[in-house]
C-alpha cells in the first residue's frame, strides 16, 4: 500500500510542480496586457478572460526585442536608454544591479560563473547551492583579514535565479560541485525536482568532517 501510494507522489509530483510553476510565469506574463487599452482586451471583446494571451504576447515582444537589439542600431538605442537609465540616482542603482545579475544567470556557460558549490548557508548547519564568480576585491578584498583564503559567491533563490545574495566564504568551507551551471540553474529553478541523471560527486572539501547523525 505505502510502495503504491510513494510511486503515486513520485509521477503526480514533478507534475504537479511544473504546472504550478507555469502557472506563475504565465499569470506574470499575462500582466503584460495592461500595456493594451482596456477596450481592445481579450476579456473585453470575449466577454471572458483567456488565460495565455499575454504570456503569448510576452514571447513576442521578447522576441522582437532581441531580434532588434542584435543589429548595430539597436545596439546603440540600448546602449543610449541605459545611459539615460544610469544618470537617475535610484533608478542607476536599482537597473545596474538587476542587470548584472539577469546578466550573470543567462550569459553562456563558463562566462558568467566559474563553478557551482556548496556553501554554508543561511548559518553553518545548512548548505545551498552557489555559484562562484570572482575573488574579493577593492575595498572588501582590503577590509577581509587573509583575503586571499576568501572567494565571492552567488547564492541564487528559488524559482527565480535572478534574486539571491552574494557572499564571501572561506575557500574551505566551501564544496565544489562537478556539476555544470546549467544543470545546477535546472535544480534551482524546479526546486530540486529536476536532478540530474548522474548525482554530482563533490570534489572539494569543508572543515566539517563530520558525518550525519541518524536518529
Amino acid at each position: 500500500m505505502r510502495k503504491y501510494f510513494i510511486t503515486g507522489i513520485l509521477v503526480w509530483a514533478p507534475l504537479a510542480a511544473t504546472i504550478w510553476v507555469l502557472s506563475l510565469l504565465v499569470g506574470a506574463m499575462d500582466k503584460s496586457l495592461l500595456l493594451i487599452p482596456k477596450a481592445y482586451q481579450p476579456e473585453a471583446l470575449l466577454g471572458f478572460p483567456l488565460p495565455g494571451v499575454g504570456a503569448v504576447l510576452s514571447v513576442i515582444v521578447i522576441f522582437v526585442t532581441g531580434l532588434f537589439t542584435a543589429n548595430m542600431i539597436g545596439q546603440r538605442l540600448v546602449r543610449f536608454w541605459e545611459n539615460v537609465l544610469n544618470r537617475i540616482p535610484v533608478v542607476k542603482s536599482i537597473y545596474g544591479s538587476v542587470k548584472n545579475v539577469s546578466d550573470a544567470v543567462f550569459a553562456d556557460q563558463g562566462v558568467a560563473f566559474q563553478k557551482v558549490l556548496l556553501v554554508r548557508f543561511p548559518h553553518n548547519e545548512t548548505w545551498a547551492m552557489a555559484f562562484q564568480t570572482a575573488i574579493p576585491a577593492g575595498e572588501v578584498s582590503e577590509r577581509l583579514a587573509e583575503s586571499g583564503c576568501y572567494i565571492a559567491a552567488y547564492v541564487p533563490t528559488t524559482p527565480n535565479p535572478t534574486s539571491g545574495y552574494y557572499i564571501f566564504p572561506r575557500k574551505e568551507d566551501v564544496i565544489e560541485l562537478d556539476m555544470s551551471v546549467d544543470v545546477a540553474l535546472k535544480q534551482i529553478i524546479s526546486m530540486g525536482l529536476a536532478s540530474p541523471n548522474n548525482g554530482a560527486a563533490a570534489s572539494g572539501h569543508h572543515n566539517g568532517g563530520g558525518c550525519w547523525k541518524q536518529d
